[in-house]
């Protein structure tokens, strides 16, 4: 099993991302809200894929990220959510807005998403009450801020901020262990911030 596709970004439609990788072009199938994550195309890009195979052929799942498959593999979890009917739900519905939905113990709110009726909201409810996190946004706020140099220059250079905003968390963590980067003033540390991003991104 692969987990992860890297590779020129050549289409989006929705609920689908074309990726070319050496000559092969893969067709996956993304969530609506997971799309404008992903490099205009054109550009370098990486998916995070889930391959279901079943009696009559394969398909190929992807997201931006490993938290946007890991709440898909959580909706796996409940009883008659099948893979397209996840990717149904994530692309009408935000993390956020569900955990919301799921803690209210809202069970009307569920069976508006559309693929959820009463007997799938009350089981998603029994499963995921409680279950689902939302990633802390309080130190990617404060890195946005601070490296805002970084993210006008690399969206210039065509990426898109989401993605932009998401690799400079990833990557600051292991700078700042650091004492050199952390001693380091404002503009080197920003240099320093911008070409492991772009490693980053570019994969």
């Amino acid at each position: 099993m692969f987990n992860r596709l890297s590779g020129t970004i050549t289409q989006k439609l929705p609920k689908q991302l074309l990726l070319e990788t050496n000559g092969i072009e893969w067709d996956i199938t993304v969530p609506d809200t997971c799309l404008n994550n992903f490099p205009p195309v054109g550009n370098q890009g990486k998916v995070y894929t889930y391959l279901n195979h079943y009696e009559n052929g394969m398909d190929l799942y992807g997201f931006s990220s490993q938290e946007e498959r890991s709440l898909f593999f959580d909706l796996l979890k409940v009883d008659g959510v099948g893979p397209k009917a996840a990717v149904k739900i994530m692309s009408s519905v935000s993390l956020k807005d569900l955990v919301s939905i799921l803690d209210r113990e809202d069970l009307s709110g569920l069976e508006k998403i559309p693929g959820i009726g009463k007997k799938t909201a009350a089981k998603m409810l029994l499963s995921l009450k409680g279950k689902l996190t939302i990633p802390d946004s309080a130190a990617p706020l404060i890195r946005k801020k601070e490296y805002e140099v970084v993210t006008a220059s690399l969206i210039e250079m065509g990426y898109e901020r989401q993605q932009i905003e998401k690799a400079i968390s990833d990557v600051l963590p292991s700078l700042q262990q650091e004492s050199s980067f952390n001693s380091a003033p404002q503009s080197e540390k920003e240099n320093t911030v911008f070409r492991k991003v772009l490693m980053e991104i570019a994969r």
